[in-house]
């Protein structure tokens, strides 16, 4: 089965987005080849502002060019783009309601060797908890290049979470994306899995070994974080016996937190059971991290199979 990374889909999905819409810019933090935004660079080298290792200043541009009725697209690893930026972010993007687009990519683990400097596992936490933002984060290359369409087509502030390694594509060229809409991957009676990026692969397989043990289990892909699909969470808190989420995320804050929220409120009394992490990690390889802290597929069938 081929892979490929939502990375790259980004990449791909640029160069058909900035044909289409003229007024399509890209910024970038000095990571033209780490982010693949150099083939933009190079089809609208007039479209392509690198304004070095400045998240900060890169976001103060941004909002400038949308006052101008720009598009822009803003650029960097994850734990910068969310994390240095974040009170220009807020004040200057969010808060004025300005059409500007987030990206982070190298996300999560499998940012890797880069180690703990690198490994953004706050950034679904600290982009949802602003107001007017949304927060995606698509599990494989369709999905990425339909939420990118999505986002050309919005008016708002955005945030869209990728990752570097290549993964399984789980969608075709025919997928739709809908904000605020999670799609059931597979519907099963038992239980209901949560998944949120890339992630989604290990999950798959995971299931594939849980239902020679005789469970049957529901698959949610939640690329929408903001807006959650309520509906969705609610419905397989009735319809499935216990909910389960998994991301490359810390637990607290991320869509584990997002669907403890919904379902508290909600009053469903449910098992619930958050996979994920709830400390830092260290360098290493990003498939290496995933084994050791349980978000391989052996590691979720596990956490899973213990709950029975």
């Amino acid at each position: 089965m081929e892979k490929i990374s939502t990375l790259m889909a980004f990449s791909e999905g640029l160069l058909e987005m900035g044909a289409k819409y003229r007024n399509l810019v890209v910024l970038d933090a000095g990571l033209a080849s780490a982010m693949k935004t150099s083939k933009f660079a190079l089809n609208f080298n007039d479209r392509y502002f690198n304004v070095g290792m400045a998240e900060n200043n890169m976001v103060g541009i941004a909002a400038g060019m949308a006052l101008k009725n720009k598009s822009p697209f803003v650029c960097s690893f994850a734990v910068f783009s969310s994390g240095r930026a974040w009170e220009e972010i807020r004040n200057c993007i969010a808060y004025p309601n300005l059409n500007v687009k987030i990206v982070g990519t190298h996300a999560g683990l499998m940012a890797g060797k880069d180690g703990v400097v690198h490994q953004a596992l706050e950034d679904i936490a600290l982009m949802r908890v602003i107001p007017n933002m949304k927060v995606f984060c698509p599990a494989d290359y369709y999905e990425t290049k339909a939420v990118m369409k999505y986002m050309c087509e919005d008016f708002g502030p955005s945030y869209l979470r990728l990752s570097k390694n290549a993964v399984p594509m789980v969608y075709d060229d025919g997928y739709k994306f809908k904000a605020g809409r999670g799609h059931i991957v597979k519907d099963g009676k038992d239980a209901t899995i949560f998944s949120t990026g890339s992630v989604l692969s290990e999950v798959m397989l995971a299931v594939d070994m849980l239902e020679k043990t005789g469970l049957s289990i529901r698959v949610c892909n939640m690329c929408s974080i903001k807006p959650l699909d309520t509906a969705l969470v609610l419905d397989s808190a009735k319809t499935t016996k216990r909910l389960f989420s998994i991301e490359d995320h810390q637990i607290d804050g991320g869509l584990g937190g997002v669907l403890a929220e919904v379902l508290s409120e909600a009053g469903a009394g449910i098992p619930f059971k958050r996979i994920g992490m709830n400390r830092f990690a260290e360098s290493g390889s990003g498939y290496d991290l995933y084994r050791k802290y349980g978000l391989d597929s052996s590691g979720i069938f596990k956490s899973i199979k213990d709950c029975y």
